[in-house]
């Protein structure tokens, strides 16, 4: 056991995913947004994604909480879904005009972020970090 003068790794670690999670949020909610409206958005455009179950599990997330979450979207006039005409059990998801508008503002915002995050930090100092990081989630998936 370490000494009590020093936290383990893994409780660092998810102390400041906290802090950075909550941080992120308000970045995400000053710009209009949410995690869950971004993440939506960010796998639409960065994806070419067009259904629901492919953007459910690009997203990382079951499909009746990603529905809960395209009802907000579209009610917000964010999104339209349409049924494929080639299998009219597949609903299309495309961001309306007014959810493009709202993409650039979160995108901005996540970056600003991103650029808070990385003050101070040198672009080796980021890929050492990125590399440490793929390390760590590998070590938790192969327990």
């Amino acid at each position: 056991m370490p000494p009590p003068a020093q936290m383990p790794i893994g409780l660092q670690l998810v102390r400041t995913a906290k802090v950075l999670s909550r941080a992120f949020d308000d970045a995400l909610a000053a710009a209009g947004g949410t995690l869950a409206t971004w993440l939506v958005m960010i796998s639409l455009k960065s994806q070419r994604l067009g259904n629901q179950r492919e953007l459910a599990e690009a997203i990382g997330i079951q499909g009746a909480t990603l529905t809960h979450h395209l009802n907000a979207m579209e009610a917000d006039g964010l999104v339209t879904r349409q049924r494929d005409p080639a299998n009219r059990r597949i609903h299309r998801v495309e961001l309306t005009e007014r959810g493009e508008t709202v993409f650039r503002q979160l995108r901005s915002a996540a970056a600003a972020f991103d650029r808070r995050v990385r003050a101070g930090i040198s672009e080796q100092e980021v890929a050492t970090l990125e590399g440490l990081l793929d390390q760590l989630r590998h070590n938790v998936d192969a327990s």
